[in-house]
């Protein structure tokens, strides 16, 4: 009966956050973007604020296939798996896709829900559609230059907002404040 009990607790504590699961690690090994090289990405600008039409064949062809199943299909990593999961440098998050500002890491607290959650967003860089996959409704949250998946956002967050934005590792890009 215990098991059975952890079980329905779990399975509620994930759906919290998640999204369809994929398994990434059978994805061919392809190079990631944790290197902050784009060079094999043309439409990457952290500058840049032009709304890009870019199709996902072509964005299939740019991306690691971890950072397109995410970004671009919206799937999602697993839960504290991320890189920027338990992560307090200072410093901005951008789209790993294109380059655009989302976050402050002063906006960035530690939610334990398993992905890397924030109570503010750029408003300027992210935008907002409703997402009723999975028997549940959220909001999903999308790069506003790229519209590519970023994750969701949530009423239960600290204040000064009350919201907390649920965002995949995979979809960022960190830059230190001490190397800007």
């Amino acid at each position: 009966m215990k098991k059975i009990v952890f079980l329905i607790l779990m399975t509620l504590f994930l759906q919290q956050c998640s999204q369809k699961k994929v398994d990434l690690t059978k994805q061919p090994e392809q190079k990631t973007m944790e290197d902050n090289t784009h060079k094999n990405n043309p439409y990457y600008s952290r500058t840049d604020k032009t709304k890009l039409t870019v199709s996902n064949e072509e964005w299939k062809k740019i991306l690691p296939a971890e950072v397109y199943a995410i970004s671009r299909e919206a799937n999602t990593e697993y839960p504290f798996t991320g890189k920027y999961n338990e992560f307090d440098e200072l410093g901005e998050y951008y789209c790993a896709v294109c380059g655009n500002h989302l976050f402050r890491s002063s906006s960035k607290f530690a939610s334990t829900c398993g992905w890397p959650s924030f109570f503010e967003a750029d408003k300027e860089g992210v935008s907002y559609k409703r997402d009723s996959t999975h028997g549940m409704e959220r909001i999903e949250v999308l790069c506003k230059r790229c519209d590519s998946h970023l994750g969701h956002v949530f009423n239960d967050g600290p204040p000064p907002t009350g919201t907390r934005f649920c965002m995949n590792s995979v979809s960022l890009d960190f830059q230190a404040d001490s190397k800007k």
